[in-house]
């Protein structure tokens, strides 16, 4: 199943994205706020079946925003169905 970022809410220090299906249904959403030295990352779906596709999708996005400001400490907390997931953010 594929599955995309719906903006809902966004600022230059904290965005809001509903993670939806190609049919455009609500499958889970994703949170970061941000100041000057950490990066709060919460996201969650509902189903533990597209954890994978979620981690696709998270990782990148999460390097993105860390070129912003490489010396950010980032703290995240993913889960699908309940299930914690673990993403490696690499530093480069």
């Amino acid at each position: 199943m594929q599955i995309y970022f719906s903006p809902e809410f966004y600022k230059e220090d904290a965005q809001v994205l509903n993670i939806v299906t190609d049919k455009n249904e609500a499958v889970g959403y994703l949170a970061f706020l941000m100041d000057d030295k950490k990066m709060y990352v919460y996201g969650t779906l509902q189903e533990e079946g597209i954890s994978e596709n979620f981690k696709d999708l998270v990782t990148p996005y999460i390097r993105g925003l860390t070129k912003l400001k490489p010396d950010i400490e980032v703290f995240t907390f993913l889960s699908a169905g309940g299930k914690k997931i673990e993403i490696e953010e690499e530093k480069q």
